[in-house]
């Protein structure tokens, strides 16, 4: 195993590809330790930017602005998949740590790869096959290779519920997305669950509880997530064992978050993978001891990790939307009313423009019961709404 690398030394240049509102939280996190942040992206405007030690405009798609990056840190981490992995791999080959490793970044940031690793290493999914475009798929249905209904996921460039079709009808096949695809039965669901582990290069892996989520119907992305979620004590401990199984198997270091279908048989299914922080641990900023941003970091740098436990018996994230007909220039409205309620917490994320349901914030809010932080929930949905000037 390697040694851990914690020595109080908080001068390491940590790297960090993508400058939105991971970055900005995970740099939030880091100021605790006086821990210098440096990041890449395109757009001086992006949330992150006003809380790194360092920011470099570039490409992060670039192979040229990403190697050039690489070489002025000491760590390079992401907070977005889809970055050049190929200068990944040259500046690894040439020594620099780089978590999660380019070789599984490259496997996970591919649907289709993805979903093969689980079919090779034997980990519950979702049956899939794979089709190079809208044509291929809609000859399997004609020939009754493929029945509806199914979803279909794009390959690659697929996030925040963008890149998934749901077919449940012949008259959604013209809805395909005509592009190189993942095609899964669709499952029937009985709740959709998270769970975000922790693990170290020195092996070290922590857990956090699972979350339940809720999804929104139009934008396909989470909603309304609940923790601890509302299942059995022994599939929260299956959720977990099989997410830790996962991380090990893929040697992550750094944060993996595991998205599980738990389905009407009581089965569990992986749906997919994010190495890096994710929606699905936001509440981890005031629910737990350790946040998942401060955990990345103690995770890539080799510290120990963090208590991964509740610091209040239920919390419950809501996320902060673009209204449907925002589009322009970023307002909110409801910030005082929110602020006035107890044990709620605000996130802007500093996006200056709104499209309709981007994920502009989100709102965490704590409890004494499960029962009570939903309720509370309840009553904050629609209260703070991300719109447009007028």
């Amino acid at each position: 195993m390697q040694e851990s690398s914690f020595s109080g030394k908080t001068s390491t240049r940590v790297g960090v590809l993508g400058a939105g509102q991971l970055g900005k939280m995970m740099a939030l996190a880091a100021g605790d330790w006086h821990l210098p942040l440096h990041f890449l992206d395109q757009d001086p405007d992006m949330p992150a930017v006003r809380f790194g030690a360092e920011f470099t405009r570039g490409n992060f798609n670039n192979y040229d602005d990403v190697y050039r990056f690489g070489k002025t840190v000491d760590v390079l981490t992401i907070e977005i998949e889809h970055v050049n992995v190929e200068a990944l791999k040259q500046l690894a080959a040439e020594g620099l740590p780089i978590h999660p490793a380019p070789e599984v970044l490259e496997m996970i940031k591919d649907k289709g790869t993805q979903k093969l690793f689980y079919r090779e290493k034997g980990f519950p999914t979702s049956s899939f096959e794979l089709y190079p475009d809208a044509k291929a798929i809609k000859t399997a249905v004609k020939t009754g290779l493929l029945s509806l209904p199914f979803v279909q996921k794009s390959r690659s460039e697929g996030y925040d519920g963008k890149g998934v079709q749901l077919v449940k009808t012949a008259e959604d096949l013209d809805k395909l997305m005509d592009t190189p695809s993942v095609v899964e039965d669709m499952v029937s669901i009985d709740k959709e669950l998270a769970v975000i582990i922790a693990r170290n290069p020195s092996g070290e892996i922590r857990s956090y509880q699972p979350v339940e989520m809720s999804f929104h119907p139009e934008a396909n992305l989470v909603e309304f997530l609940l923790c601890p979620a509302d299942i059995s004590e022994q599939i929260a401990l299956q959720a977990e064992a099989l997410s830790k199984h996962l991380a090990e198997a893929m040697q992550i270091t750094g944060l993996l978050a595991v998205e599980l279908f738990l389905d009407n048989e009581g089965k569990l299914l992986i749906n997919e993978v994010a190495p890096r922080p994710h929606n699905s641990g936001h509440h981890t900023i005031e629910s737990c001891h350790t946040s998942q941003f401060e955990q990345h970091l103690r995770a890539i740098l080799n510290w120990p990790l963090g208590d991964t436990g509740l610091k209040v018996p239920a919390a419950a994230m809501l996320n902060i939307l673009g209204a449907a007909d925002a589009l322009g220039e970023t307002s909110y409205r409801g910030v005082q009313e929110v602020l006035a309620m107890p044990a709620t917490a605000i996130h802007l994320y500093g996006k200056t423009s709104v499209k309709p349901y981007r994920k502009m914030g989100h709102l965490t809010v704590t409890a004494e019961s499960r029962e009570a932080v939903i309720a509370k929930a309840r009553l904050l949905e629609g209260k703070l709404e991300a719109i447009s000037k007028r």
